[in-house]
């Protein structure tokens, strides 16, 4: 299954969750068909409703022409945007870095969240040197407190993708000390285009991943060269803290990062960036100024 969340394009202003119906992109409206149901992701997880949706899906619905809608990030109003740094073999190897040994954790704020075909705006009085950096991402589905790695895919959801949106000249900047400012600026964490549930994922480390700017590829990877895997990142994280419904978790980027290239690329107003992960679609997304 494939969840979204989405407003009518005659509605702008009121957000339902649905689902991909097959091959076609259309969209069924799971809050039509049950009014009772939240009309938010984050509450149907809360509520344990998301059984009664797959019950749903199970069955032909009526579907509404994906012309007639726009989508949103498929959640929103998270508690917690985490994510790892320097997990794939290539970006390590693109700074002549050792891989960590342990999982490098840092974090967005949920306010950074937007959706597909979303606007990321920059700041250019406050950094000139944004980039982007394509990331598969989890979404937690339940409460997971102490989980052990071996038990940790009773926790997902499913998957996303996210962009990693970052001002590399506040997150490089030594007299600052932390990542966290350079990290979460307005706009800086554009999901979507939908949320594939684990079950139609498979194995989460054999995706095919890339990042294309202007009609140029510069990312290009598989989720197989990651260094820390999925149940170890969920066990670490969740016996530090309690990971709660609709928590996301982005995975790391790949090489070919715009500051590591020669001579480094930086995001500018009117770019066009398209994140591709095998599995679970495009994202679209543009660049203007704040």
């Amino acid at each position: 299954m494939r969840l979204v969340q989405f407003v009518y394009n005659n509605k702008p202003e009121e957000i339902r969750v649905g689902y991909l119906a097959g091959d076609t992109e259309d969209v069924v409206d799971i809050n039509k068909i049950d009014p009772t149901l939240p009309k938010t992701l984050i509450e149907i997880l809360k509520s344990q409703a998301i059984d009664k949706v797959k019950k749903m899906h199970a069955s032909k619905q009526e579907t509404v022409p994906i012309a007639n809608v726009t989508l949103k990030a498929p959640i929103h109003g998270v508690d917690k945007v985490l994510c790892v740094g320097l997990n794939y073999k290539d970006h390590c190897q693109e700074q002549n870095l050792t891989p960590p040994e342990i999982p490098f954790i840092f974090n967005k704020f949920s306010s950074t969240i937007v959706g597909p075909n979303a606007f990321i705006r920059l700041k250019p009085d406050i950094s000139e040197k944004v980039v982007c950096e394509v990331e598969l991402t989890i979404v937690i589905g339940k409460t997971a407190s102490r989980v052990k790695a071996e038990d940790a895919y009773d926790y997902v959801l499913g998957y996303t993708i996210a962009q990693d949106i970052g001002a590399t000249d506040w997150e490089k900047n030594k007299a600052m000390g932390q990542l966290v400012l350079g990290k979460a600026m307005d706009s800086f964490c554009p999901i979507g285009p939908c949320i594939t549930t684990s079950d139609e994922i498979g194995d989460p480390h054999a995706l095919s991943i890339r990042c294309i700017v202007n009609g140029v590829q510069k990312q290009k990877s598989n989720t197989n060269q990651f260094i820390h895997k999925i149940p170890d990142i969920i066990a670490r994280l969740s016996n530090v803290f309690t990971l709660l419904p609709g928590d996301i978790i982005l995975t790391g980027t790949p090489g070919g990062v715009g500051v590591y290239r020669n001579p480094p690329e930086f995001l500018r107003p009117g770019d066009v960036i398209v994140s591709e992960i095998e599995k679970i679609g495009v994202m679209i997304n543009r660049v203007e100024q704040f």
